[in-house]
Protein backbone atom coordinates (compact mmCIF):
# COMPACT_ATOMS: atom_id res chain seq x y z
CA UNK A 1 0.00 0.00 0.00
CA UNK A 2 1.31 3.37 -1.04
CA UNK A 3 0.18 5.13 2.11
CA UNK A 4 2.77 3.23 4.15
CA UNK A 5 5.51 4.45 1.81
CA UNK A 6 4.24 8.02 2.01
CA UNK A 7 4.04 7.91 5.80
CA UNK A 8 7.51 6.34 6.00
CA UNK A 9 8.97 9.10 3.81
CA UNK A 10 7.24 11.71 5.95
CA UNK A 11 8.40 10.22 9.24
CA UNK A 12 12.00 9.83 8.08
CA UNK A 13 12.02 13.41 6.83
CA UNK A 14 10.49 14.66 10.09
CA UNK A 15 13.13 12.90 12.18
CA UNK A 16 15.92 14.20 9.94
CA UNK A 17 14.49 17.69 10.10
CA UNK A 18 14.27 17.66 13.89
CA UNK A 19 17.82 16.35 14.22
CA UNK A 20 19.29 18.86 11.78
CA UNK A 21 17.23 21.92 12.80
CA UNK A 22 19.23 22.32 16.00
CA UNK A 23 22.46 22.82 14.07
CA UNK A 24 21.26 24.26 10.74
CA UNK A 25 17.64 25.48 10.81
CA UNK A 26 17.61 26.46 7.13
CA UNK A 27 18.30 22.86 6.08
CA UNK A 28 15.17 21.77 7.95
CA UNK A 29 13.10 23.90 5.59
CA UNK A 30 14.76 22.30 2.57
CA UNK A 31 14.10 18.82 3.93
CA UNK A 32 10.43 19.69 4.33
CA UNK A 33 10.25 21.18 0.86
CA UNK A 34 11.95 18.25 -0.86
CA UNK A 35 9.84 15.76 1.07
CA UNK A 36 6.68 17.60 0.12
CA UNK A 37 7.66 17.61 -3.54
CA UNK A 38 8.49 13.90 -3.47
CA UNK A 39 5.14 13.05 -1.87
CA UNK A 40 3.32 15.39 -4.27
CA UNK A 41 4.92 13.74 -7.31
CA UNK A 42 4.26 10.27 -5.90
CA UNK A 43 0.57 11.03 -5.46
CA UNK A 44 0.22 13.01 -8.69
CA UNK A 45 1.27 9.98 -10.72
CA UNK A 46 -1.68 8.09 -9.26
CA UNK A 47 -4.12 10.71 -10.51
CA UNK A 48 -3.74 9.69 -14.15
CA UNK A 49 -6.03 6.68 -13.71
CA UNK A 50 -8.68 8.83 -12.00
CA UNK A 51 -8.55 11.35 -14.85
CA UNK A 52 -8.93 8.58 -17.43
CA UNK A 53 -11.98 7.18 -15.63
CA UNK A 54 -13.55 10.64 -15.41
CA UNK A 55 -12.92 11.19 -19.13
CA UNK A 56 -14.59 7.88 -19.96
CA UNK A 57 -17.56 8.76 -17.79
CA UNK A 58 -17.86 12.21 -19.37
CA UNK A 59 -17.80 10.67 -22.84
CA UNK A 60 -20.52 8.15 -21.91
CA UNK A 61 -22.92 10.86 -20.75
CA UNK A 62 -21.97 13.31 -23.50
CA UNK A 63 -20.48 16.03 -21.33
CA UNK A 64 -18.36 18.50 -23.25
CA UNK A 65 -14.65 17.96 -22.56
CA UNK A 66 -14.18 21.62 -21.67
CA UNK A 67 -16.24 21.20 -18.49
CA UNK A 68 -14.28 18.25 -17.19
CA UNK A 69 -10.98 19.87 -18.15
CA UNK A 70 -11.97 23.06 -16.36
CA UNK A 71 -13.04 21.21 -13.21
CA UNK A 72 -9.78 19.24 -13.16
CA UNK A 73 -7.81 22.47 -13.58
CA UNK A 74 -9.74 24.01 -10.69
CA UNK A 75 -8.97 21.03 -8.47
CA UNK A 76 -5.32 21.22 -9.55
CA UNK A 77 -5.14 24.91 -8.69
CA UNK A 78 -6.62 24.20 -5.26
CA UNK A 79 -4.12 21.43 -4.50
CA UNK A 80 -1.10 23.33 -5.78
CA UNK A 81 -2.08 26.52 -3.95
CA UNK A 82 -2.60 24.57 -0.73
CA UNK A 83 0.75 22.82 -1.15
CA UNK A 84 2.57 26.10 -1.79
CA UNK A 85 0.85 27.80 1.14
CA UNK A 86 1.76 24.96 3.50
CA UNK A 87 5.40 25.11 2.41
CA UNK A 88 5.42 28.85 3.13
CA UNK A 89 3.78 28.30 6.52
CA UNK A 90 6.38 25.65 7.36
CA UNK A 91 9.07 28.20 6.50
CA UNK A 92 7.44 30.70 8.85
CA UNK A 93 6.11 32.90 6.04
CA UNK A 94 2.42 33.08 6.90
CA UNK A 95 1.91 36.33 4.99
CA UNK A 96 3.18 34.80 1.75
CA UNK A 97 1.09 31.68 2.41
CA UNK A 98 -2.07 33.75 2.72
CA UNK A 99 -1.28 35.52 -0.56
CA UNK A 100 -0.83 32.18 -2.32
CA UNK A 101 -4.17 31.01 -0.93
CA UNK A 102 -5.81 34.27 -2.05
CA UNK A 103 -4.33 33.96 -5.55
CA UNK A 104 -5.54 30.36 -5.76
CA UNK A 105 -9.07 31.40 -4.82
CA UNK A 106 -9.09 34.17 -7.42
CA UNK A 107 -7.80 31.82 -10.13
CA UNK A 108 -10.45 29.24 -9.18
CA UNK A 109 -13.13 31.91 -9.44
CA UNK A 110 -11.86 33.01 -12.86
CA UNK A 111 -11.68 29.42 -14.11
CA UNK A 112 -15.23 28.69 -12.94
CA UNK A 113 -16.88 31.55 -14.86
CA UNK A 114 -17.48 29.58 -18.10
CA UNK A 115 -19.14 26.76 -16.15
CA UNK A 116 -21.31 29.22 -14.23
CA UNK A 117 -22.34 30.95 -17.47
CA UNK A 118 -23.29 27.60 -19.03
CA UNK A 119 -25.24 26.67 -15.91
CA UNK A 120 -27.12 29.98 -16.00
CA UNK A 121 -27.90 29.49 -19.70
CA UNK A 122 -29.25 26.03 -18.94
CA UNK A 123 -31.45 27.35 -16.13
CA UNK A 124 -32.75 30.18 -18.32
CA UNK A 125 -33.62 27.72 -21.09
CA UNK A 126 -35.39 25.33 -18.70
CA UNK A 127 -37.46 27.96 -16.87
CA UNK A 128 -40.13 29.46 -19.15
Amino acid sequence: MEIFQIVAIGLIAAVLSVLIKNQKPEIGIYIGLVTGVIIFIFVATKLQSVIEILNQLANKINIDDIYLTTILKIVGIAYIAEFGAQVCKDAGEGVIASKIEFAGKILIMVMSVPILVSLMDLIINIVP
